[in-house]
């Protein structure tokens, strides 16, 4: 059974269409609709194809079983198309990580500064080795001057998000 949320939300027509639209984004052989709660033409070869492909008979009919084909496909659909989900990895509250001092956390921003070596001048490619060592404490005071704040050295929060910004903007989207 299809979550009663995305069943009838007051507008039938257009909540078939924005299914059926962001279909399309992952089936190119649905045409691409504009919600505009009209079951005109369009809708109808969209409803067609969509039958054809996944859910004979071919009717143009939208019953209760081919809109529940339609939703849970949908549902699918947003969650391939919505992409991954964000990773949080820093611990709250005043987490810390001293010179010298090792923790599990260091692994990930390690290989965050090796891959950002890479692409910035700046930053030291080091061995992943979760401790705080001269190698990674001068990549995060690269980091603190960057932000103009205290070079310390010591990993903190405004760090991470510092470093987390870098990488996602130069790695994930800049090698996309």
């Amino acid at each position: 059974m299809v979550p009663q949320e995305i069943r009838l939300i007051g507008q039938p027509v257009r909540s078939l269409q924005t299914m059926l639209r962001e279909l399309s984004f992952l089936y190119d052989f649905l045409p691409r609709l504009t919600p505009d709660g009209i079951f005109g033409e369009r809708t109808l070869e969209a409803v067609m194809l969509f039958q054809r492909e996944f859910f004979p008979p071919v009717t143009g009919q939208v019953n209760q079983a081919t809109w529940d084909a339609i939703a849970a496909l949908y549902l699918q659909a947003r969650a391939r198309l919505a992409g991954p989900l964000p990773g949080r990895t820093y611990p709250k509250g005043g987490f810390t990580v001293q010179p010298d001092q090792n923790s599990v956390h260091l692994y990930l921003v390690q290989s965050m500064f090796r891959a950002l070596a890479r692409l910035l001048d700046g930053v030291e490619s080091a061995p992943v080795t979760g401790q705080n060592d001269a190698a990674t404490q001068r990549n995060i005071r690269w980091v603190q001057r960057l932000d103009g704040r205290p070079e310390t050295g010591i990993l903190d929060q405004d760090s991470w998000n510092t470093i987390s910004r870098l990488y996602t903007l130069f790695v994930t989207y800049g090698q996309a």
